[in-house]
This record gives structure tokens, sequence and C-alpha cells, in this order.
């Protein structure tokens, strides 16, 4: 089905960047027009160098929800869960103000405050926008964005522009209403339950509408959906194209979280998540359609810290009370640290623009190669450290990020790292496709298993440039004749 081209405004057309990354390199934010580079260049969900350096946090005052999806489950709690839904604890409005100024105050570089639930935020409006008045007020300087189904959002886009959003995400699974009937047993709307084709189709077009009259304020949108194999894999690109073409600033692919012990629809009925070759193969798709964010962490709703990071355990209400905090010392110290990270990430840029294309020969095949990092975009973390590994390309083009991979984390740094032997072979099944894992140390056992599944670990660029690092192993692999090599042969050679 071809697609009307619909009027697109100035800033999104505008806000674009290539189908490499949006949110995956600082080059393309620094091509951006002044008033869209504002909103996103220390923005970590919309800019993926961004996520390096500067924290987001999300506060969960917005407990309903008006749609039940089969990947969804909102139980309260457990900590060691990452996705959407799970939160330690449900906030009134001014909780969550009081909880935003100490997290500002203790961690300067949160930029972002967001509500992504547990619920829906815009099926909890008042709490919602009561939440956003109040920080308006009390912290002009931290940007505010809300995550939503969709289903109230033509509603609300008003009180959404008044509230200074500038951030909106939507999630936003089919543009088919069979598909969709797959996904949502029911929406709640207009005090009815309506299920099925129906209540799918409801939804779809009021997320239409709604991603409509946002690009029409000048909102800028980021749309995520969730890849369910078998379901709307396939359809996704399309999806894609259709949300381009109204004025999408942003896609962000997910994979499906379905482990039965959540308890969810599809856990429970043995619906299986895309592995990770299938996720990249469907991003590279939609890249040639939309700017693709490849940073998500799928985060709880009460999400505190880095990308990658939470550190909400810190801030629990009993714990915020107990606080003694200057708010004005606190409040330069944030200037003062933001100023620094902006002034360091624009001389990296600078330095990344003077440099020449690499020196590789054209025709090499890429590689992928994995980075133990805690942030700043440097290697700067054990192998046995990390809680999750970025998967970047090598290729004669340059370097780019691919995606992040999370991992059972077998060394806790004392003597009682359990039952390390497993959870180090979940690890480095976890980095299969990879060619190289890049990290600040490794131990002799896991140096050992990375080489005889075909992966080569390289210790020798801890504290460097994570894309100048990879380029470097990268041409070495080359001079090497190893990019000549399948990870396949390597292991078989390393058997021998």
């Amino acid at each position: 089905m071809d697609l009307p081209v619909l009027n697109i405004p100035e800033t999104a057309k505008e806000g674009g960047c290539s189908a490499s990354s949006c949110g995956s390199s600082d080059s393309q934010v620094n091509h951006l027009p002044d008033h869209i580079r504002e909103k996103v260049q220390n923005h970590p969900c919309y800019s993926e160098d961004a996520h390096h350096y500067f924290a987001r946090m999300h506060v969960a005052v917005a407990p309903a929800c008006n749609i039940q999806c089969h990947y969804c489950n909102r139980k309260y709690d457990c900590a060691n869960e990452s996705r959407p839904g799970v939160v330690s604890e449900l906030l009134t409005p001014e909780q969550a103000v009081k909880k935003t100024m100490a997290v500002a105050a203790k961690i300067p570089q949160m930029t972002v405050l967001g509500i992504a639930g547990p619920g829906d935020p815009l099926a909890n409006p008042e709490r919602t926008f009561e939440t956003f008045r109040m920080l308006t007020r009390d912290a002009p300087d931290i940007k505010l964005c809300v995550s939503t189904n969709g289903l109230q959002l033509p509603e609300s886009v008003d009180e959404l522009a008044k509230a200074n959003i500038d951030h909106v995400t939507i999630t936003i699974n089919t543009i088919d209403a069979e598909i969709g009937a797959k996904i949502y047993p029911w929406i709640f709307w207009k005090n009815r339950r309506i299920k099925g084709r129906k209540g799918a189709q409801i939804l779809i077009d009021q997320q239409q509408k709604g991603l409509e009259m946002l690009v029409q304020r000048g909102i800028l949108v980021k749309v995520n959906s969730v890849m369910i194999p078998g379901i709307n894999d396939e359809h996704l690109a399309e999806v894609s194209r259709t949300v381009k073409s109204k004025g999408a600033f942003l896609h962000n692919v997910m994979p499906l979280i379905a482990e039965a012990e959540h308890g969810t629809f599809y856990g429970v009925m043995g619906q299986r998540g895309p592995t990770p070759d299938e996720l990249m193969d469907l991003q590279e798709r939609c890249s040639g359609d939309m700017n693709m964010m490849r940073h998500c962490r799928q985060c709880r709703a009460d999400a505190v810290g880095l990308l990658g990071e939470d550190r909400g355990a810190e801030f629990t209400l009993d714990k915020i009370d107990a606080m003694e905090i200057d708010y004005a010392s606190a409040m330069e110290m944030r200037r003062q640290v933001q100023e620094g990270i902006m002034a360091d990430m624009e001389s990296k840029r600078s330095t990344q623009q003077k440099k020449a294309k690499p020196a590789v020969p054209d025709g090499a095949r890429p590689v992928l190669m994995a980075v133990a990092t805690s942030g700043q975009g440097i290697i700067n973390q054990h192998f046995g450290h990390a809680k999750e590994f970025q998967i970047y390309q090598a290729s004669p083009e340059g370097v780019r990020f691919m995606s992040h991979r999370k991992t059972e984390q077998y060394c806790s740094g004392d003597s009682t790292c359990g039952d390390a032997e497993s959870a180090l072979a979940i690890t480095v099944r976890s980095l299969a496709g990879c060619e190289a894992v890049l990290c600040s140390k490794i131990g002799y056992e896991p140096w050992e298993m990375l080489e005889e599944a075909g992966i080569v670990p390289n210790g020798e660029h801890a504290m460097e440039s994570i894309e100048e690092a990879v380029m470097a192993v990268y041409r070495e692999m080359l001079e090497n004749g190893k990019v000549d090599e399948t990870p396949a042969a390597r292991r078989a050679n390393a058997e021998m």
C-alpha cells in the first residue's frame, strides 16, 4: 500500500537524522537546527551521544491503565526487574516532586523527568498534570516527558502543550486492527470495555490522530514499538513509514520481554521474544524510513540514573526524608556540571569532525564488537562487572552503535560470586555474533571461554574513547587477517 505524503512541519523535516542514527551519533545532533538541537542534545533518550553522560528519572504517579496488552503485567515489585510497568513505590504528585528535587541535587547530570506509569499517564490526568505543573514551577531546568499508549492522547494534547512538555513517546505496535486484536485483548473507552478488532481500531485511530496533533504543535514525538515475532515483526516497517510520514522524530523498536516468570499472557503462552540478530535486522529495515533509537533500556516506571543503570533504591521516600540538601547550592552545582559535560561533548564532536575517514580497505566486511562501559563514552568497565554490553559495528564507513545486550553479572568483585561458571556461560552466549569484546580488564577464565566461542577478548584500550578503540581493534583484525575468518573458523582453529 502506498502511503500518502503528508505536509510535515519544518521542525520534523529538519529534525531528522541519517538512517544510521538519531540518538546514535553526535554528528547528527550537531546538524540539527538550533531549536531542535536544544531539545535533544542533553536528552538521553533522544540522543545516543547524550545517553553516555546525562541521566533520566521516572516518577510513578499514574497507577491506572485504559488498555490491556498481552505483553504487560504491572506487578509490584521485583527490584531486579528492568521492564516497563514495574515500580517499588507509587507516589503522590507532592512526593514525586520531592523525589525529583532530591535526585536533581544528588545526580546533577539528571536532565529529564518522565512519567511513564506504572499505568498510562493520560489515564491519570489529574495526578500527571499536577506533577508537571509543580515541576515546571520548582525545577524549570528539567525537561519534562510523558509516555503513553495514545488512547487518550488527542484529548490531552492542549494540556501537554500548556505544561511545557517538549517530548512525548507513543507506543504504537501496529496500524492494522487485525494485528492489534492479537496484542490488545481490550481497551476501556468512554466508560465501556471494547474487545477485539473494534477496540484495536479505536486505539490505532487515536494514536495516529494524537501523533499528528503533537507534531503540529512542535512537540517532538518518539514512537515505541514492541517487536513480537510472528505477530507484528513483518509489519513494523510499515508502521515506521507511516509514523515518519506524519512527522515523528524517532522510532524505537524494542524486543518483547516474554519470560514466563513475569506472568504476562505472552509469557505464559510461550510467545518468544526476538533474537538480537532478528531485532537488529528489523531495525535496519526500518532505518531506511525512520530515524532509529537503538539504545533504549525498556526502563522501569521508577528508574533513576543513566540508561542502563538504576539508582532508584537510593531515593526511596524514607531515605529522601533523611536527606539534608542545600537546594540553592545543588542547583548551582547542576549548572556547572551540565555546562562542563556539554563543553566536553562539543570538544569531542569537533575532534571527530576533523578526523579523516578511517584507513580501512573498501569492501572489508563489517564486524560487531561488544563493549563494557559504565558511561562517558569510554571503555571503563571490567568484563565481569558488566550488567550489559553495548554493541558497535566497525566497517570501512566507520563505527556506529547498534544495540545493547543485557547479561548475567557473574562477578561481584568479592569472593562470593555464586555460580560463576553458569553465569559466565550465559554471558558468553549473550554475545553471539560479536567478534571481539573490549573492556578495561578481564580474567583468565572468561578470556578462554570467549576465545573458545570465537570472540577475541581485548583489555588493551581501558579509558579510551569507544569509537576510537573499536576502529583500532578493527584495523588490527584486518591487518592480522582476522576479518577474513568467520567466528566459526576461529572456534575451529582454537579447538585444534
